[in-house]
């Protein structure tokens, strides 16, 4: 009778484990697999695959890149179809039930020009007013005091100092004298042509 009861429970609980079973398979059969979708058994594809694939080929759509990539798995065989043939096939209408539309960012070099350009705008502005004096702190210093030296002595001679703090002062003490020279003979040359345009006139 022991036995019969242990039967019994036994073939219940496989019911109910294979009642189990179907139903969970049924529910999720709802919504179609990939490979029932795409016709073939997709392989795993990550977002660095379709990255590196991109980064070297940056007109190709991502959406094509991660298509082949399905179909391949392999980085390398996408890479020698498009050097093959210079374009992958765009995905069927299908895929994109499965997966959503990616939005394509703009490409770096636009953004980088677009911000270099916004750069530009946005700093020529302050530059057109400020000048080698006011970046350098150089008006206290640029009152009409000259040099004297000859061009090429202006800079000094360049001498290795002990520490990086000396040397950074020295190098700094250099260009505020290249800079102040420079300024004494763009206004020699500019009161030499006024000179030279009021003896023309007169």
């Amino acid at each position: 009778m022991g036995e019969v009861v242990n039967v019994l429970v036994a073939v219940a609980v496989v019911v109910l484990v294979v009642r189990w079973a179907t139903s969970g398979s049924k529910e999720s059969s709802d919504a179609p697999s990939p490979s029932a979708v795409l016709g073939f058994r997709p392989k795993n594809v990550t977002p660095e695959m379709v990255e590196t694939v991109h980064n070297m080929f940056p007109d190709i759509p991502r959406d094509n890149i991660r298509y082949d990539l399905l179909r391949t798995g392999n980085v390398e065989v996408t890479s020698n179809k498009l050097l093959e043939r210079g374009f992958l096939p765009a995905p069927p209408p299908a895929y994109y039930t499965i997966y959503p539309r990616t939005a394509e960012p703009p490409a770096p070099a636009q953004a980088a020009s677009s911000n270099n350009a916004n750069a530009a705008a946005g700093s020529s502005k302050p530059k057109k007013s400020e000048n080698l004096l006011t970046r350098y702190n150089l008006e206290s210093r640029a009152t009409g005091t000259s040099i004297g030296a000859a061009p090429e002595e202006v800079g000094g001679k360049a001498v290795w100092e002990d520490s990086p703090e000396k040397r950074e002062a020295a190098l700094r003490e250099r260009k505020a004298r290249m800079i102040l020279a420079a300024r004494e003979r763009l206004l020699a040359q500019q009161a030499k042509a006024k000179e030279a345009a009021g003896a023309s006139s007169a």
